[in-house]
């Protein structure tokens, strides 16, 4: 039995379509399965930055990137993985300080 997708949320696809604003035209955004919570769409700008939106489902995470205009569909590729810019500021953060 397929698994019925679910529309992502006016809450998800405006902090999608403001990320995208706010960090340039042409994001990518990549689909991560994070199990039974759903899946996290990972949004890389234009400028570099990070940003992300979890949704129930990849599924989900797949119509919210074909949804938001200047969302590209990406993998972590040597070209998306390098487009990424992480500054001391966030570096300081994932280590907990």
């Amino acid at each position: 039995m397929a698994e019925k997708t679910i529309a992502p949320t006016d809450r998800q696809l405006a902090s999608a379509r403001a990320f995208v604003a706010a960090h340039g035209k042409s994001a990518k955004a990549v689909v991560e399965n994070i199990g039974r919570i759903g899946a996290r769409v990972v949004l890389v700008g234009a400028d570099g930055a990070l940003g992300d939106v979890v949704v129930p489902s990849p599924a989900t995470g797949d119509a919210l990137v074909e949804a938001v205009e200047s969302l590209e569909a990406a993998e972590w590729d040597p070209a998306t993985v390098n487009a990424v810019k992480i500054g001391s500021a966030h570096r300081r953060k994932m280590a907990g300080r």
